[in-house]
């Protein structure tokens, strides 16, 4: 079983690997729309300090991270099987469903969304863990 760090994403905030691969599968941890120099894709402060979050943009770079992350260990969107989508509110579901129905229709991943109280920074919406099952010739 190895864990990775992918090069080009932002450094967990913890002391867990982007992903794990054990047993012809990828286990991508919780990911957000944070980027390598920890801005958060979708959350914008304008000069008066009023915080404009948006759903859309974050769920998009949350997929897009995912993606990368998965084509470091030779896997793509395709190969995904099953995600767990966490949303702090559930307002955000329709603007989360719209985007997810860019990438993934009924052939696509099992997923199950479900409210949290909060994630590790104030101006995230949106954290998706995902599992993929590795194509033969990466696994």
């Amino acid at each position: 079983m190895t864990g990775k760090l992918v090069d080009g994403k932002a450094t967990p905030r913890g002391r867990f690997p982007h992903v794990k691969v054990a047993n012809g599968f990828a286990f991508v941890s919780g990911t957000s729309s944070r980027l390598p120099d920890n801005s958060i894709a979708g959350a914008s402060v304008d000069a008066m300090g009023t915080t404009s979050l948006d759903i859309a943009v974050q769920t998009r770079a949350v997929i897009t991270n995912i993606a990368d992350i998965l084509a470091s260990v030779g896997a793509s969107l395709d190969d995904l099987v099953q995600i767990t989508t966490y949303l702090v509110n559930m307002n955000d579901f329709g603007g989360y469903n719209a985007v997810y129905a860019e990438f993934f229709d009924y052939d696509g991943p099992t997923r199950t969304t479900v409210a949290v109280h909060q994630l590790p920074h104030p101006h995230l919406l949106i954290e998706i863990q995902a599992v993929a099952v590795l194509p033969l010739e990466a696994s």
